[in-house]
Parts: structure tokens; C-alpha cells; sequence
């Protein structure tokens, strides 16, 4: 019986993981096994492959890209088809069914693929983009484009991939068409003339760094620029295909500017990004980039003297995000959190409290914790060890852990000082407090509203932590600035701002506090 592999590889798609997974488990004809690969992810797939048990199995490796990624799948793999979905994509639920009704008609066939639609970041239609199938020379027409354009409507035979060597690693872009281009030199392609899966847009998109894209494309099909054997005018088709390459991404990065300057965001970013196009672009395509960024610039010179970007149209009384941002990518206010444990993960060890779930301790403690427990205010989370309020510390048992992590939560007790008292007592002797806290944050329109008592500034964490904790072992940083704070304020994610905007750290207008505290070691 032919088996189906499937692989999934995310990096920091967690929030889009699930929909991933469920896609595959909803097939007409169920795939034989789930791998998902995270490449290095900074958010916690972990958590999301968990709910599913034994269908699904997890594979972690350091960052080292999409191609590589994709190849650990496949060598983790037995099926004798495959198919590869990145985590923020989806199938339809006749995608394994009709692909591998294609190539059982074609038993030569190195893979079959189908259409795809478009869809927004949460998941509602934006149009079906038209099959292109191949002709009968399949190797030509994939030398003049990617007819395929979706790699998740792929079902490959996986003993043609590993022939063909896998995929590329040195290809940061544009390593599925790569291996297309390989595999339809030898062997024939067959579409599917279906939907087979949905492509989602939203701002973290790889595919949206237009200048990165285009460089992967020229650098593919120029690897293909000798004619097969006995084939005629094959230079033409060749010169053209680079010619379409650049027009084509020169037309999208003129999208993309007249975008920003609509939103009236983003704009230095697309300026640079056409500036690079312009360099290459043919034709009436290259004169429309050169005379809009090269007015750009004028009118900016103009009216921001000394500026390099406008941060967006913020004139209105509404946030963009009433969800701290989770719906538009990763919230700011993580950024600086996992910052501040990443810098004292070797703290968290031992038998580590933490509230609400273990995940930040698993994530930056991992091996090193040899005891986990969890406090929940109110019964009934999973993995929860104790329930209580930090207030009264009913339940807690005193000098017990090593370490304890507690973040965006101190701010939710009405009696600070009662509950650094508890965290105090809890700690076992040399024992380690890693807590976070908010000073410029929305208030939750959720569970945790009613309860949203304080914004604590770093002198007041420092003066509730220099309660019980000695003032000389205890530090407090502020992570955030102005910017970052009004982008947070409006529900905007991580990735919309620069790592510039983000990493500038004023202790007068920060998003998060953050304090280390140390219980004094009992003398001898």
C-alpha cells in the first residue's frame, strides 16, 4: 500500500501551526505519518504539537533555513509520496486524494500539483489564483516560470527527491522551484485541475522580501542555462525567462511602494528595496521605479527633513489590535520578556515554579530543570501543581524552589507587596526571581480585566523587590522606548517594526520592567 509522508516546517508560525496540522488530520485519504521540523523557532511549536500525541511527531533543530529544514523532514520520512506545508499555509481536504490519483495515472510522474487561493492571516478567502499546467515539454515551461506557485499543492515521489539530492541549502528563497526545475529535466509533472491548498498573506510572509526573491530567481534558472540535448532555440526561451523574472518582480515591488505610501508606512524600507530592483528591471517597469522613488525622495526631503521613515497613520481613537497584537504576528512585549530570560536562562534550574504553564521554563531552562511545577489561581489548567493566590501564599510551601519565573503577572495581585513576600518565602535559600512586568501595556479586554490593577515603573519594582530581597542582589532593566510603546499600544506585532526601533531601551518610557532578585543564602 503506497504510504504519505507529511512534513510541516515552521519557524515562529506557532500561532499558525494548528490550522497546519488539522488540514492534514482532515484528509479524504489520511496521510501515514505528520512530521513537523522547527527550525530554530523562538515561539513554542513544541506546545502546539503536544495536543496532538502520537499522529504527530516533532522534529527541533538549530535555525539553518527553509531548504535545510525541508531536508531533515524528508530523511526523517518513510513514505514513498511526500508532501512539504509550511506552517502558516494549508491544504484542502482532496489534496492527498487527488494528487495521488494524478501520479498513480503516471507512474513516471516525479510529482503532480494542483491550484491554490489566497487567503488573509485570519484565514478568509482572497481569490483563487488560475492552474497553469504543464505543456509537454514540462523542463521548458518550468524554465520560463514556477507554473507550480505554491509549493503546498505539491505531492512529490519522495524516492525522485532523494535521487535529485533534496533541496538546495544554499537557496534562502526559491528552493522549491529549484528542485522542480530539476526534477521535470528527467522526469514528466502532472496537474491536478483542483484547489489543493491555501496560501495565507500576512506580514511575516517570506516571500514579501521582493529583492531576496528576485536574486533566488535569476540565480535558479540561470543554473539552467545550457540546452538539453537536441533542443532548439533554447537560448531565446532562456533570455526571455530572466527578462519575465524581472519584470515580474519589478511590477510587485512597485506594489509594494505604492502600498507604503498609501499606508504611509514602511516607506524607507521599499524605497531601499526598489532602489535594488531598479537596478535590474527592464524596460517601462524600470523607468515607473526610478521616477516614484526617486519623487519619493524629494517629497520626503521635503516635508521630514532628516527623517528616514514615517511610522504610520496613527490618527485614530481605536488600536489596531485589541488581541495586544497575537492576531497580527508575535506582541511586542514578548520580545523584550524572552530578552530578559534568554540572558538568564542559567538561572532557570532545579525545581522551577512557574505561573500560569511551563513554557518559558521549558524553553529556556530545558534539561537544566529537574522539577516542574505550575500555580494557577484557579483550578482546572493542565500541568497545574498548585493553585492559590500569590497574595496569601496559601499552599506554597516555603524554600522550595530554585528558581521562579513569573511574567506579566505581578500586576494582576492587588497587594504587590504581600505577593513578593510569598515569592520571597517560596524560594529555597540562593534561590533566583526572573519577573517581568508592564509598565506601557493595553489592559486586556479579556479573563484578566477586571483584575488589571497596575503599571509598575522600574522604580517601583525596584522598591517591591528591595522588600524582602536585599537591594545589592537585586537589578531591574527597562526593555522598550517611545516607539515601541505607541506601537504596542495600537496592538501592533514584533515583526512590524525594525530590530533598530525595537532594541533602544529608555528608562523613562519603557513597555516592560524587568527584575532579577537573589534570596540571601542562609549564613554559617
Amino acid at each position: 500500500m503506497t504510504r504519505v509522508s507529511a512534513v510541516v516546517t515552521t519557524y515562529d508560525h506557532a500561532r499558525f501551526l494548528g490550522e497546519a496540522i488539522d488540514s492534514i488530520l482532515a484528509q479524504t485519504r489520511p496521510a501515514d505519518e505528520i512530521i513537523v521540523v522547527d527550525d530554530g523557532s523562538a515561539d513554542d511549536p513544541a506546545a502546539v504539537v503536544a495536543r496532538y500525541g502520537a499522529p504527530v511527531r516533532l522534529i527541533r533543530q538549530a535555525n539553518a533555513g527553509l531548504s535545510a529544514a525541508r531536508n531533515t523532514g524528508l530523511a526523517a520520512a518513510t513514505g514513498d509520496m511526500i508532501l512539504f506545508l509550511d506552517a502558516d499555509d494549508r491544504l484542502r481536504p482532496e489534496m492527498i486524494a487527488r494528487t495521488l490519483e494524478a501520479l498513480a495515472a503516471c507512474p513516471d510522474c516525479a510529482f503532480a500539483y494542483g491550484a491554490y487561493a489566497f487567503v488573509d492571516e485570519a484565514g478568509n478567502d482572497l481569490g483563487t489564483v488560475r492552474l497553469k499546467p504543464p505543456g509537454d515539454d514540462a523542463y521548458a515551461d518550468f524554465v520560463s516560470g514556477n507554473i507550480v506557485g505554491m509549493h503546498g499543492t505539491v505531492l512529490y515521489r519522495r524516492a525522485a527527491v532523494l535521487a535529485a539530492g533534496g533541496f538546495d541549502p544554499s537557496l534562502r528563497a526559491c528552493e522549491d522551484y529549484d528542485l522542480y526545475l530539476r526534477l521535470a529535466r528527467s522526469h514528466p509533472v502532472r496537474a491536478v485541475d483542483a484547489v489543493l491548498a491555501d496560501y495565507r498573506r500576512h506580514g511575516t510572509n517570506m516571500s514579501l522580501g521582493i529583492p531576496r526573491m528576485l536574486d533566488a530567481a535569476l540565480t535558479v534558472v540561470g543554473r539552467h542555462r545550457e540546452p538539453p540535448p537536441g533542443r532548439t532555440g533554447w537560448a531565446e526561451r532562456h533570455a526571455a525567462s530572466i527578462a519575465a523574472w524581472k519584470a515580474f518582480y519589478a511590477a510587485q515591488q512597485l506594489g509594494q511602494l505604492a502600498g507604503a505610501l498609501k499606508r504611509r508606512k514602511g516607506v524607507a524600507a521599499q524605497l531601499a528595496a526598489s532602489a535594488r530592483i531598479a537596478r535590474i528591471a527592464p524596460g517601462q517597469v524600470l523607468r515607473d521605479l526610478r521616477r516614484r522613488a526617486g519623487g519619493l525622495r524629494r517629497k520626503l526631503r521635503r516635508r521630514l527633513p532628516g527623517a528616514r521613515i514615517r511610522f504610520g497613520d496613527l490618527a485614530r481613537t481605536t488600536p489596531v489590535s485589541t488581541a495586544f497584537g497575537y492576531d497580527r504576528g508575535k506582541p511586542l512585549d514578548r520580545r523584550y520578556i524572552e530578552a530578559f530570560l534568554a540572558a538568564h536562562a542559567a538561572d532557570i534550574r532545579g525545581r522551577v515554579l512557574e505561573i500560569g504553564d511551563a513554557a518559558y521554563s521549558t524553553r529556556f531552562g530545558g534539561p537544566a530543570v529537574t522539577r516542574q511545577d505550575v500555580l494557577n489561581r484557579h483550578p482546572g489548567h493542565p500541568a497545574t501543581t498548585f493553585v492559590g493566590d500569590l497574595a496569601d501564599g496559601a499552599g506554597l510551601p516555603a524554600d522550595a524552589f530554585d528558581c521562579i519565573v513569573l511574567t506579566q503577572t505581578l500586576h494582576l495581585v492587588f497587594d504587590m507587596p504581600a505577593a513578593v513576600a510569598t515569592l520571597h518565602r517560596s524560594l529555597k535559600p540562593g534561590g533566583v526571581l526572573l519577573a517581568t512586568v508592564p509598565w506601557a501595556s493595553p489592559i486586556d479586554r479579556g479573563e484578566w480585566g477586571a483584575e488589571w490593577y497596575w503599571s509598575v515603573s522600574p522604580a517601583a519594582l525596584r522598591r517591591l523587590l528591595s522588600g524582602p530581597f536585599a537591594p545589592e542582589r537585586t537589578e531591574v532593566v527597562p526593555y522598550g522606548n517611545v516607539m515601541a510603546a505607541a506601537a504596542f499600544l495600537y496592538g501592533l506585532a514584533e515583526h512590524e517594526l525594525r530590530p533598530d526601533q525595537l532594541d533602544v531601551h529608555d528608562p523613562h518610557c519603557p513597555v516592560v520592567v524587568a527584575g532579577r532578585a537573589v534570596k540571601t543564602e542562609v549564613s554559617r
